[in-house]
């Protein structure tokens, strides 16, 4: 049993990479504006964002963790999620990708443009239309 007890408290590779630029980050950009250096203050400050990016596309790769708890047999921080390529309900990462379930229920996917629809058999009960003819 860990110090946390039976929790799964999330460590994962993406979390870990994120907060370690993240930290790194806020360390460059602390130390280059107690030293009054600009040059060095913006790429520090460049990092955060970068933080969040990497974290982000880490996620979409599987190297993150759906929200709540995984099963006991799961929570190795270096196993990738099987489950990330579909996206995880309710994730709003995911839903920002455009990947998962949402809170609305499965998305919907339109046909690409030109795809050519196929149409359901004809019952006999339908009624059936006259194409119209126009004079040249």
């Amino acid at each position: 049993m860990s110090a946390h007890g039976d929790h799964d408290m999330g460590h994962t590779v993406a979390g870990w990479t994120g907060s370690l630029l993240a930290v790194a980050g806020t360390a460059v950009a602390g130390t280059a504006f107690a030293a009054g250096s600009t040059a060095v203050l913006w790429p520090g400050l460049a990092l955060l964002p970068a933080a969040a990016l990497t974290t982000w596309l880490l996620h979409l790769a599987g190297w993150g963790k759906a929200t709540g708890p995984r099963p006991l047999g799961r929570r190795d921080w270096r196993l990738r999620d099987p489950a990330a390529r579909h996206g995880h309900p309710g994730c709003l990462g995911c839903r920002l990708a455009g990947r998962g379930l949402g809170t609305r229920g499965p998305r919907r996917v339109l046909p690409a443009p030109g795809q050519v629809h196929a149409q359901a058999p004809r019952t006999g009960t339908e009624p059936v239309r006259a194409a119209s003819r126009t004079a040249s």
